[in-house]
């Protein structure tokens, strides 16, 4: 007697098919798994067995033989206990096999026959539905998987309820999404921006990095706002549109963060200590897990005492900050993390933090400023579209003297203007490159003057110059202009602050 099960694997961010063959033979009584399974998976037959006799049925005396398939793919986990367990039942003639077809389970089951939760149901899911199959998993996963439901996910607390439905005598009612107030506004709860005082030309720039995505580092000494500032970006940053808030959930889901429906639209922000290890920033692990960075694609990495990580920790974030990915590498298999994001980074002049002062006098030394800049590699600040600096404010400004800082609300509807000029485009600022970025960035021969004088007096790289070219078209965007002018440029070559100086290792102190 044989029975058929489909269920899911979980591999990065995707959920490959596995097919669960269950054969009831002659013979000793043994039940033994065969399909490249770990640990997790070979224990299951235990929790299979008590789960069945616990739950009133009957356990084969017979000998039983699950196959994996396909054998090549690494199992892991106690996500196949629920398929095991049908695919026995089946098999033995307990629950009919038919209902089966047009199902696919994953589940873990605990020793009476309830249902476990489980990391990373939301590539499942969409895995199922492409296949044309509904998914059955645990009731505790219901909220997060009913954020990519169409009817066709069902949820039990159970086996024997799964068995009902199966039979026919109490179906399950299909999950249904439930859109809250937080998913139309993705800004309600967040940090606004009107709490800033002053700091006119790092709000411009915050703007200027929300509607183009650019990457924008903030450096000035301690107390000034750089962390303020950083943190009401997420408020004037647009929601993602489905597919982009399926990726970023379906990352969170298989990183085991918990899910809700409400706000799942807003651009996640991610903020490390300086502390993290390179595989916590990245990624990794003997079975890869999603690091900062995935877990901050489509959002905002913000790295606040950036000189304070380890240089080799910062290095590693160079290629995903260029391709959008990250791929992990194992002796069994190769994973890529999908890592699309905007950074955002903060940092004193120095290590004392107040070199350039207008009142404190510094207390380090030249080569201590030398060690604490150097951490920064050139290659790494070039990535970087602003650099601007957060000045220390008046008295009188800090204590709301004068006209208060615009609302977030204003600015995001900006933003979202400029966002939508770009869609026009196909493609945000911050990644034009090539043809698209010679078409939306065309220059007149005045323009082309001050950029080649620019780049000869500030040392600029190549890729410091298509940075410049891209703050420049967001600019234009936010103007609501299709043609870059002069202004836009001068502008755009402001934000290059740390360029001004004697290399790329120093900051600009005044």
């Amino acid at each position: 007697m044989l029975a058929v099960v489909h269920s899911r694997a979980s591999v990065g961010v995707s959920a490959p098919v596995v097919t669960v063959e269950v054969h009831l033979s002659g013979g000793l009584p043994a039940l033994s798994i065969v399909g490249l399974p770990e640990t997790g998976v070979r224990e299951s037959k235990d929790r299979v067995r008590s789960a069945l006799l616990n739950a009133g049925f009957e356990f084969p005396a017979r000998r039983i033989t699950i196959n994996l398939a396909p054998a090549d793919l690494p199992k892991e986990g106690g996500r196949f206990d629920l398929p095991i367990a049908l695919g026995i039942l089946a098999a033995s003639g307990q629950i009919p096999g038919e209902s089966l077809k047009d199902l696919e389970f994953i589940g873990e089951l605990s020793l009476d026959g309830a249902l476990r939760p489980l990391k990373g149901v939301l590539p499942a899911v969409l895995a199922a539905r492409q296949a044309g199959r509904s998914l059955l998993l645990p009731q505790d996963n219901a909220e997060e998987a009913a954020l990519a439901s169409n009817g066709d996910v069902l949820a039990a607390s159970h086996i024997l309820t799964v068995c009902e439905h199966l039979a026919g005598r109490a179906r399950l009612v299909p999950l249904v999404r439930a859109d809250s107030a937080a998913d139309a506004d993705p800004a309600a709860d967040t940090a606004d921006l009107a709490d800033v005082r002053g700091q006119q030309v790092p709000r411009r720039a915050l703007e200027v990095a929300a509607a183009g995505a650019h990457n924008l580092l903030f450096f000035g000494p301690p107390g000034t706002g750089k962390s303020m500032l950083a943190s009401r970006l997420p408020g004037i940053l647009p929601a993602l549109d489905d597919t982009s808030a399926m990726e970023v959930a379906s990352i969170h889901s298989v990183a085991g963060l918990p899910l809700k429906s409400g706000g799942w639209r807003r651009p996640p922000f991610r903020a490390p200590h300086h502390t993290a290890s390179a595989v916590a920033l990245v990624g990794g692990g003997s079975s890869p897990r999603p690091g900062e960075i995935s877990l901050a694609h489509r959002g905002v990495l913000f790295l606040d005492e950036l000189p304070e990580f380890e240089r080799r920790v910062l290095e590693v974030l160079r290629e995903p900050m260029e391709t959008g990915e990250i791929a992990i590498s194992r002796a069994a298999r190769q994973v890529t993390f999908p890592a699309r994001f905007q950074v955002v980074a903060a940092m004193n002049p120095c290590p004392c933090g107040y070199s350039g002062h207008p009142t404190i006098e510094c207390q380090c030394t030249p080569p201590q400023i030398m060690r604490y800049r150097s951490k920064i590699s050139g290659p790494l600040l070039d990535r970087f579209d602003l650099h601007v600096e957060v000045p220390v404010q008046s008295g009188a400004v800090l204590l709301g003297a004068g006209e208060a800082g615009e609302a977030s609300a204003r600015v995001r509807e900006r933003v979202l203007q400029a966002r939508t000029m770009q869609a026009e485009r196909g493609v945000l600022n911050a990644s034009l490159a090539g043809r698209a970025l010679d078409n939306a960035c065309h220059l007149d021969a005045d323009s082309e003057r001050l950029l080649a004088s620019a780049m000869e007096k500030l040392g600029l790289s190549a890729r410091a110059l298509h940075r410049i070219l891209r703050v420049a078209r967001t600019l234009a965007d936010l103007d609501g202009q299709s043609v870059l002018t002069r202004n836009h440029l001068v502008e755009a070559l402001g934000y290059r602050q740390l360029d001004r100086q004697h290399g790329h290792n120093s900051v600009v102190s005044s």
